[in-house]
């Protein structure tokens, strides 16, 4: 049995002509949060899909707790869908019970986890509070409470910070972490590539339905987006003729020196970089490696499309 909870070998979904998922392979370790990043439609919840066993995948091997099938072990599992759904008749403490029982809890055991969850996260006062009473983030809550309800070892969450502020979105993260320090491994998708930045042990970027990256944040660092604040009295002419320089803009040009931004290939070596500069006879005041953030690694890897889609969510959120 494998030791990974999550594990997927050139998985490949296709529709008639269309392929959604393409030989896609990547492997979630025990007790991580492994974030899963990709534009609309690059084929994320039609792979969370595949995992659960809701649709089939066209060729590939998938193990889920060490099962080909996620059915047998569908209650060592909690699942967030994208598309939320509460009764809306029905109270927050009953809705929590309610989804634990279909995981295999007993109607006490259910109830009594129920109302233990809502105190744990200060809700209690809304136990008995109807769902179409409650706010959209408070909603939010309480389906993320009975995804948890059952104890599952493996989370799966599609979008789980859509449409909530940043109060409720800090609160999420909190109980992501949380779940994560008991021991469970976490798989979510977002757009919104702060949470992941912040959150993530590693993650996976996909477009177009195939892998372009998985890994830590240090890693993809090393081999994506490396820029370098330099401040000198060369002109820009100067250094843009130099080997490696992706792009140049000025930050600062206040007094004799200016300070620039430069953005150097992936793959190169901020070190002989700096060699080449002062070869090149350039006075240097001030050398500064910054890492690429998050998003300038999932622009540079999905594309300006991918670039703009998440600009948009992001600030709508």
């Amino acid at each position: 049995m494998s030791e990974n909870p999550v594990l997927l070998e050139n998985v490949t979904k296709r529709y008639g002509a269309f392929t959604a998922v393409d030989q896609l392979s990547f492997a979630v370790a025990k007790g991580e949060i492994y974030g899963f990043l990709g534009p609309n439609g690059a084929g994320k919840t039609t792979t969370l899909r595949m995992l659960l066993d809701i649709i089939k995948p066209s060729a590939g091997r998938l193990m889920v707790l060490g099962s080909a099938s996620a059915i047998p072990v569908r209650r060592r599992i909690g699942y967030l869908p994208e598309e939320r759904g509460l009764y809306r008749k029905m109270k927050a403490a009953d809705s929590i019970a309610y989804f634990a029982q279909l995981r295999g809890l007993s109607a006490r055991e259910a109830k009594k986890r129920a109302y233990a969850l809502l105190e744990e996260f200060g809700l209690e006062k809304f136990a008995r509070a109807k769902n179409e009473a409650l706010s959209k983030g408070m909603a939010q809550k309480v389906q993320l409470l009975a995804t948890i309800a059952h104890e599952p070892e493996l989370l799966i969450l599609d979008e789980p910070f859509s449409g909530l502020d940043p109060i409720n979105q800090h609160t999420l993260e909190t109980l992501i972490r949380e779940q994560r320090d008991r021991g469970r491994t976490i798989i979510f998708s977002t757009h919104v590539m702060q949470h992941a930045e912040r959150l993530c042990d590693r993650f996976l970027i996909i477009a177009g339905g195939r892998k372009r990256f998985e890994g830590t944040l240090g890693e993809a660092r090393v081999d994506y987006g490396r820029r370098i604040h330099l401040r000198t009295t060369a002109p820009a002419s100067v250094l843009e003729a130099l080997p490696d320089v992706v792009s140049i803009r000025v930050e600062d040009a206040s007094g004799d020196e200016t300070t620039f931004e430069i953005e150097i290939g992936d793959g190169a070596d901020p070190q002989v970089f700096l060699r080449r500069v002062i070869d090149a006879g350039v006075s240097v005041t001030r050398f500064e490696q910054a890492g690429a953030t998050l998003h300038e690694i999932f622009v540079t890897l999905a594309g300006d499309e991918a670039a703009s889609e998440t600009e948009h969510r992001e600030a709508a959120e």
